[in-house]
């Protein structure tokens, strides 16, 4: 017999070794089960299976508020909140089975272009949400945030085990590709990222960019082609082009000045992108 089986109270050695035993879920409610079994005729068993599916039910619930924490996202989103109907370029369709996660399976990338304030950080936020939901390890950051990271990581001679924690998570969400210029060593480093990973894990991008002007943002043709090669082997496109929501809401629904500008930009885009997969056409 476990030490001290023989002497105290059940109810004091019950709780200590449920702690013991790290149920905690079982602790709280066992005692509100057994009145409630108790009540209804409910045998031993099948009040051991009520008790162990709590602790079950419990359990998933904290590891994925842990998953969520790990995650670090800006703020939690979820498609409940999302007006698919705002931006018609969106395929909803594709957005929506892709929130099943078994992209993230397939270690395949998703890459969401479209002007500023169209709901391509949210979308990606969702996602992520979504993959810490069916139990996939997530980590959140922007380019910009990435990049003085692994610099700093560099500086700091502990660059290669933050690229194999980069490379060990499940899905990596890099925000607004586009939006802070990159330095030449940035530029190779966050390509190195991407490298590690291809094939390896899944990456969701999102850039205010078309693919075409993201010289501009790696310094070198050569770096973009062998980067957009990469992240576009295996991909989803979500062309995201339409008004901003903030300017839309601080305008009275106006139409953004800048969203035809961004939205001819990103027209290439549109039309290599088929509408029913979200694949790159063939050209």
């Amino acid at each position: 017999m476990p030490r001290g089986t023989t002497g105290g109270t059940p109810q004091v050695l019950l709780a200590h070794h449920l702690k013991q035993l790290k149920l905690p879920t079982v602790l709280r409610e066992y005692d509100k089960v057994a009145r409630e079994c108790a009540r209804d005729g409910v045998d031993h068993p099948r009040y051991l299976l009520r008790l162990i599916e709590l602790e079950l039910i419990d359990r998933e619930r904290r590891m994925v508020e842990r998953r969520i924490k790990a995650a670090r996202f800006p703020a939690v989103k979820s498609f409940d909140t999302f007006d698919f109907t705002a931006i018609p370029t969106l395929n909803k369709m594709l957005v929506l089975e892709l929130a099943r996660s078994e992209f993230i399976l397939r270690r395949e990338n998703v890459i969401a272009l479209g002007n500023s304030g169209t709901g391509k950080t949210h979308v990606a936020l969702a996602l992520g949400l979504a993959a810490c939901q069916k139990g996939f390890t997530v980590s959140f950051t922007t380019a910009a945030a990435l990049v003085h990271q692994l610099m700093e990581a560099r500086d700091e001679r502990r660059l290669l085990k933050t690229q194999r924690d980069l490379q060990a998570v499940k899905l990596l969400i890099v925000d607004e590709l586009g939006y802070v210029p990159l330095s030449p060593t940035g530029a190779e480093l966050l390509f190195e990222v991407f490298s590690q990973r291809y094939e390896r894990g899944s990456t969701i991008v999102t850039s205010n960019l078309p693919f075409e002007d993201w010289t501009s943002i790696l310094h070198s043709e050569r770096l973009t082609g062998a980067l957009l090669d990469r992240l576009t082997h295996h991909v989803h496109i979500l062309t995201m082009n339409g008004d901003s929501y903030r300017l839309r809401q601080s305008s009275g629904n106006s139409r953004s000045p800048f969203s035809a500008e961004k939205g001819e930009q990103n027209q290439a885009i549109a039309e290599a992108v088929d509408p029913e997969t979200g694949e790159i056409s063939a050209t």
